[in-house]
């Protein structure tokens, strides 16, 4: 396990269970965009920004977006095909593959906040496979100062893993690609896709 980058004393990717892994915390933009030129295909535009290519998916699928029904939840959502339900304990078995999926992997950590109003602000911890998904949390979300940085707790986490599959008849997803919130564990799941709007979307569905 080799861990760098600005990070509180008591931060570790390890605290997620995951192991093994590359992990870069809190790189700044030109670091991550450099990181996505040179390994994950990206090009650097004429005004400087990248250009990703996020594959199967441009936008985002809200028939693949679940929250897990559980004592919290099950009278307190509106349960619907906008908030569709989700079994806790396939959520828990889905969870545990992301994390032996990600362990292992080069991986991007983002502490940042969401929401100005810091009566309702979050402080959220995104866990990337992609350096540009990390770039664009960087750029979607508050920042915290350095001094903010070593001092961070994060209350919700986002394991963002575009490459993992899902399989559906025995995950409980629609499909291969998901987007799970679960209030109860504040962990927002995220896999089979690689478009980044999902990991803002979890957040502001979890505000």
């Amino acid at each position: 396990m080799t861990e760098t980058g600005k990070r509180a004393q008591d931060a570790s990717i390890s605290d997620l269970g995951i192991k093994n892994a590359t992990v870069h915390w809190n790189l700044s933009p030109n670091e991550l965009a450099n990181i996505a030129i040179e390994k994950e295909g990206a090009v650097l535009t004429s005004s400087g920004a990248i250009n990703i290519n996020t594959g199967e998916f441009t936008g985002r699928s809200p028939m693949d977006r679940f929250i897990v029904k559980d004592d919290i939840t099950e009278n307190n959502i509106w349960w619907g095909n906008i908030n569709i339900p989700f079994d806790k304990e396939k959520f828990d078995a889905l969870h545990e593959k992301i994390i032996n999926y990600l362990s292992g992997k080069e991986l991007y950590v983002r502490d940042a906040y969401a929401c100005a109003d810091q009566k309702y602000r979050m402080n959220i911890r995104v866990v990337n496979e992609y350096s540009w998904s990390n770039l664009f949390a960087h750029n979607m979300f508050l920042r915290p100062t350095e001094e903010e940085i070593y001092n961070f707790k994060a209350e919700w986490t986002i394991l963002n893993a575009p490459g993992f599959m899902a399989d559906a008849e025995r995950d409980g997803t629609r499909q291969h690609n998901f987007a799970i919130l679960n209030f109860t564990k504040k962990i927002i799941l995220i896999g089979g896709t690689a478009y980044t709007g999902e990991i803002k979307k979890g957040i502001f569905s979890a505000l």
